[in-house]
């Protein structure tokens, strides 16, 4: 399983635009074979940016789903916002997940 992570600043003044677009957004990931699960983080200090956290089971799912048509359907929107709502550019990291608490609860029986 890999786990992808976006971190978006924002500016605090459009925090609730930002929120709201991932509120009413399309649902066309959940409907991607190979997602887990999504989060969206709220930054509690002042310069920490948003992060939006995707689980995937394999890299090559994630990949399908950045090349899919659903994907650019999905990201069209952020066109939505005002480009004064970002405070720089978004960070993608990928992690492979090598340990959970899954994993350690299966370990110890």
């Amino acid at each position: 399983m890999i786990v992808v992570c976006n971190r978006i600043p924002v500016n605090r003044e459009h925090a609730a635009a930002f929120e709201e677009r991932f509120k009413d957004r399309s649902g066309l990931v959940e409907n991607m074979d190979g997602f887990v699960s999504f989060q969206l983080l709220r930054p509690t200090g002042d310069d920490d940016p948003y992060i939006v956290m995707t689980y995937w089971e394999s890299h090559a799912h994630f990949k399908a789903w950045t090349e899919s048509d659903e994907f650019k359907q999905g990201h069209a929107r952020s066109g939505t916002l005002p480009p004064e709502t970002f405070l720089g550019h978004p960070k993608l990291e990928i992690h492979e997940v090598i340990m959970n608490t899954e994993t350690i609860q299966d370990s110890a029986d």
